[in-house]
């Protein structure tokens, strides 16, 4: 996989994470089975996704010059910390969730983390590709 394919499914994951939770609207907090915290919470946790989806389609040359976002290597870093602590939370947080919420959320640790690994493999082959 190539890495400006990475960097705007990434980006398409963020934009769409990130814009669901700055509305959080209680049907979604619903069907996701999460608990309804309130919502200046994920209002924040939204606004920083919806950042990073628009970093990561700068570096991608989507808005912008190409080069001029933040990075394959910026992405994994935050994919990684959030599937982590994510499933931190899961495992050992005292969380009280529906089954929908747990296993909603459990797919996301394994969206991020699958994210991360493709991405890391694809720096990996890139830079074994120039030596």
């Amino acid at each position: 996989m190539n890495e400006s394919l990475l960097l705007t499914v990434d980006g398409i994951v963020n934009l769409i994470l990130g814009i669901l939770l700055i509305s959080f609207p209680a049907w979604l907090v619903k069907i996701l089975g999460i608990p309804a915290a309130p919502r200046f919470y994920p209002m924040i946790l939204g606004a920083v996704l919806l950042g990073i989806s628009i970093a990561l389609f700068l570096e991608r040359g989507i808005l912008g010059r190409r080069g001029s976002g933040l990075g394959l290597d910026g992405a994994v870093a935050i994919n990684l910390c959030g599937g982590l602590v994510l499933a931190s939370l899961l495992a050992f947080g005292d969380l009280v969730l529906t089954l929908r919420g747990t296993v909603f959320l459990w797919a996301l640790v394994a969206l991020l983390l699958g994210i991360s690994a493709v991405e890391i493999i694809t720096k990996y082959r890139a830079r074994t590709k120039r030596s």
